[in-house]
């Protein structure tokens, strides 16, 4: 495992830049990516099954605990967009951590917070950490293998969203209907932390390369079908 997350670093022969490539791929470490990814979806969907016994015992209706579900989404498209920009001179490992960290606080002070407006609050934690996630997680895998296994890399990475969303919402619910609606937090926390160890021991140092710009942002979404496809995403 080491030397997989060693070969990670960009190479250090003569002539080789900090953009050069991997020359091993560190498939721990995307692995790792993953079970964020895997993490933070199933803590955004949680609350989809617990409704009832959230709105319950904190005193609201079901449509508004349903916007602790909303809360952490509107969140996450504006952390994603500003996020990169806001870290750029961070090394990406630690803003990775930095987020995970974020998960796992979530998601205990979620589980033992006693009103609605501290779960909201704690949900917007999430938020933050879910849209900064997602937009490093394919930059940062460009950085973990080589070129040619970067579509392998993605599909992995990826992969926690499609598990993520198929397992939150039974999951919550049968934790719920067990042992009541904050134990379902409290896994998800524990799934936080055994991310948070995993990415430690695999996740490479990685300065960052150039400063992100809001600017490429807008750029990116001038392109013909860009926007469209973007608006149908939101849709």
């Amino acid at each position: 495992m080491t030397d997989l997350v060693c070969n990670a670093v960009p190479d250090s022969r003569p002539g080789a830049g900090p953009d050069a490539e991997p020359a091993t791929p560190a498939w721990m470490a995307v692995f790792s990516l993953a079970m964020g990814v895997f993490g933070l979806l199933t803590a955004e969907y949680l609350p989809a099954s617990l409704l009832t016994p959230m709105a319950t015992e904190l005193g609201v209706s079901e449509a508004l605990a349903g916007q602790a579900v909303t809360v952490t989404a509107v969140v996450a498209l504006f952390a994603g967009l500003l996020v990169p920009g806001l870290t750029r001179s961070i090394d990406r490992r630690w803003v990775l951590l930095a987020f995970s960290t974020l998960m796992i606080a979530s998601n205990l002070l979620v589980a033992v917070s006693s009103s609605f407006v501290v779960l909201l609050l704690m949900r917007i934690l999430l938020g933050i950490a879910l849209g900064g996630f997602w937009s490093m997680a394919a930059a940062v895998a460009m950085r973990l293998v080589p070129g040619a296994l970067l579509p392998r890399a993605l599909s992995i990475i990826f992969s926690g969203i499609a598990i993520g969303t198929v397992v939150a919402v039974p999951l919550g619910s049968y934790l719920g209907g067990l042992y009541g609606w904050r134990s379902a937090f409290f896994a998800a926390a524990a799934v936080g932390v055994v991310t948070l160890a995993f990415q430690s021991i695999t996740l490479p140092s990685l300065a960052p390369r150039r400063p992100a710009r809001l600017r490429t942002v807008l750029e990116v979404l001038l392109r013909p079908g860009i926007a469209m496809g973007m608006f149908g995403c939101v849709l």
